[in-house]
């Protein structure tokens, strides 16, 4: 008798992944999301498929989970279970002879890789097939998953884009740096899985751990730590120390594949080293391979509380130094990631973007990392609502207590309430340009705080406009590219009015490496007497995420000023007497002043910290318009030695879906000689992509960033 046999089993990979937009993902399984069917083709031989005479059931398989699905010929694929139905073909006497399944999982289903087998059950026998492994992500296509995305662009950014811009330096003088984010790259999807499997989570119950993937809030608080190496055989190890021997300086990284790849190479040893921006750009890496929409954001005055009181204290010296007194402290800028979701068990209101962070500061619940933290909840100040919603809110919101001290006694106090959480910004989707998203975090109350504090200096004190003056208020950023690299707003920190003298310090243009430094200290007598003053100027060489170190340049001088007169004082510190020893990419600086009245004996005291920006690289394409894919282009990198000596170091130009390869070359350029060096390529992907260059020179040691957006057309 005649009889159904099956022969072979297609997944249908090319097809399903363009309909589950996994397309581009690499991996060596079939690619889904859940939520959504796909296509499976049988191939057979003998007479047609017949439910009466045997029956067809996959077996799913997620490690010790598994789920049977008999195949129906007809209903409805369900919302909360796996289901497989057979899919009508009209049927072709000379073709091949195949039916074709289609299998829907539920968008709660567990995110990991699956094994496919077929069983077909007749009267007589029972046949197993094997059909191979699948990997099921998460879906914000899909409207009931817990990450579904409303708007299509979005989700094209914050899922789909490989293409990152971090932005760091100083909120009134912004820098964005590019990163590629790699999720593409091959092999990376996999090594994301791959970290979900080492978890300590999985290891300690495997059964409970897979339960749990389920939920994008579980998923994020494993990855959240797991990119760190503190407490397992997570991706990276910090290092904040400017000693970066035997590893990799933080700032040198452009992308995330190079740290992915050398964490598995080296079976998961940690790679050496990572910065708050290096783990937050793998954390958006990892998230988006996962299919849960993330975006990377800079917090400008990062506070750091330790112990939970909501104030930072910093202290100084009588002569204008700033002192390491203190456990809290302010970073300059600080960089996480906030991913979309639904927080069912915060109840009503809090779902949307969560706050994320992979960098080691704190623990939560025993383990370095943070979050999910919900934005409302942040904004609402609601310190009860889990995860790790205080510490944030205490980031953008704590208040900075001033003490000057002098033989262990405080001469003077002082509160900044406007201080912290200055600027939150990330990147504006399909574009280049930085978006403002301080009011998400902070009410109308702390944003007038902020206006205050961010207002022009008034007559006589306005900042000076470099390349493009951008107050960093609520309105969006400009139109161009060049914009951000370019932008700054510089101002002067007053100090209180109140006070018989007054005094605040004026950059007179953004400091960039290389040039001196030129600022103002302006002192206003409010009395109608003349005074007899001490000035001490103090500078202090500083690292992004903590209190300054030694002083590297000060001024100390008597200053007489009339009743009610206003005084301006300009000093200069040339680049010799602030070069750093270590490549950094952008040099920050504590500048502080105390004027003391030798009379009275009080003491005003104005800071400012600011970043010395590198010199930016310009990537220019020969056809920039009309790059299709498959096709070869040129761009060229160029650089303008602005140092009166010569510089050597390493240019790398990388581009994820340009380049197969990074372009590496060793340049010296002499002084104010323009190097020009031009870069082959191919695009193999369609749509917006990234070519970035770095520069890591030598002396002085800086390394210099440049990007260029392509948008590559399909042939």
């Amino acid at each position: 008798m005649d009889q159904f046999k099956v022969q072979t089993i297609d997944l249908q990979k090319a097809q399903n992944q363009t309909r589950h937009k996994t397309d581009g993902l690499s991996s060596s399984t079939l690619v889904l999301r859940r939520g959504q069917a796909f296509t499976v083709t049988i191939n057979y031989d003998g007479r047609p498929f017949d439910p009466l005479k045997e029956k067809m059931i996959f077996q799913i398989v997620l490690g010790p989970l598994s789920v049977e699905v008999p195949v129906s010929r007809f209903g409805q694929p369900s919302l909360t279970q796996w289901s497989a139905f057979l899919e009508r073909r009209v049927p072709n006497p000379t073709g091949p002879r195949a039916l074709s399944v289609s299998l829907t999982s539920p968008a709660s289903a567990s995110i990991g890789v699956y094994t496919l087998q077929l069983r077909v059950e007749a009267r007589l026998s029972v046949k197993t097939h094997s059909l191979g492994q699948i990997t099921l992500l998460c879906n914000p296509w899909c409207q009931t998953d817990s990450v579904f995305l409303q708007a299509e662009d979005l989700r094209n950014e914050y899922v789909r884009s490989d293409i990152g811009l971090l932005f760091k330096g100083s909120p009134r003088n912004v820098v964005s740096r590019p990163w590629s984010f790699d999720q593409f790259e091959k092999g990376i999807l996999d090594i994301c899985m791959k970290l979900l499997q080492l978890s300590p989570q999985y290891q300690a119950d495997m059964r409970t751990d897979l339960k749990n993937r389920s939920d994008p809030v579980y998923i994020g608080r494993v990855i959240s730590a797991m990119v760190n190496s503190n407490d397992d055989k997570g991706v990276l190890m910090g290092n904040w120390s400017g000693d970066y021997s035997g590893g990799i300086n933080p700032s040198q990284w452009s992308g995330s594949a190079d740290i992915l790849r050398k964490w598995s190479e080296t079976q998961f040893r940690p790679v050496k080293y990572g910065q708050c921006w290096v783990f937050a750009a793998v954390m958006c890496t990892v998230m988006r391979a996962l299919g849960i929409p993330t975006r990377v954001i800079t917090n400008f005055n990062s506070a750091h509380d330790t112990d939970g009181n909501m104030v930072i204290e910093e202290y100084y010296n009588e002569m204008g130094k700033k002192l390491s007194m203190s456990s809290d402290s302010i970073w300059n800028f600080h960089v996480w990631v906030e991913s979309w979701m639904k927080r069912p068990d915060l109840g009503q209101g809090y779902d949307g973007w969560q706050v994320l962070d992979a960098t080691p500061q704190e623990r939560s619940a025993g383990i370095f990392r943070c979050g999910p933290a919900a934005v409302k909840a942040i904004y609402q100040k609601k310190v009860d609502a889990q995860y790790d919603v205080p510490f944030v809110y205490a980031e953008v919101n704590a208040d900075v207590r001033t003490i000057i001290i002098k033989d262990k006694k405080i001469l003077s106090t002082s509160t900044d309430t406007k201080r912290v959480g200055a600027l939150i910004a990330t990147k504006r989707p399909g574009s280049t340009l930085m978006q403002d998203v301080t009011s998400e975090y902070k009410t109308e109350k702390d944003l007038d705080k902020l206006a205050s504090r961010t207002r022009d200096p008034g007559p006589g004190r306005q900042p000076l406009a470099v390349e493009e003056s951008i107050r960093p208020g609520r309105q969006p950023f400009g139109d161009e590219e060049s914009r951000i690299a370019g932008s700054s707003f510089i101002r002067g920190m007053e100090s209180e009015a109140s006070k018989g003298i007054a005094v605040s310090l004026q950059l007179l243009k953004a400091p960039v490496v290389g040039e001196n430094i030129s600022f103002n200290v302006i002192i206003t007598n409010n009395a109608a007497a003349p005074k007899l003053l001490k000035k001490h100027v103090n500078a202090q060489n500083k690292e992004y995420n903590r209190n300054p170190t030694g002083t590297f340049w000060e001024a100390h001088d008597d200053v007489k000023i009339g009743p009610n007169e206003t005084l301006t004082i300009k000093h200069e510190i040339s680049f010799k007497e602030y070069m750093l020893k270590e490549a950094e990419e952008d040099s920050l600086v504590n500048l502080a002043v105390v004027i003391e009245d030798v009379e009275s004996q009080e003491r005003v005291l104005a800071s400012e910290e600011f970043n010395i920006r590198s010199p930016v690289l310009t990537v220019q394409i020969q056809n920039e318009f009309s790059v299709i894919i498959n096709t070869p282009q040129v761009a060229t990198v160029s650089f303008t030695n602005p140092f009166n000596v010569a510089v050597s170091g390493e240019l790398t130009v990388s581009g994820s879906g340009l380049l197969e390869e990074k372009a590496q070359m060793t340049v010296t350029i002499k002084p104010q000689e323009t190097m020009k060096k031009p870069v082959n390529f191919t695009p193999r992907m369609a749509g917006s992509k990234m070519l970035s260059a770095s520069l890591v020179l030598t002396n002085p040691p800086t390394v210099l960033h440049g990007f260029k957006t392509i948008n590559v057309q399909a042939s």
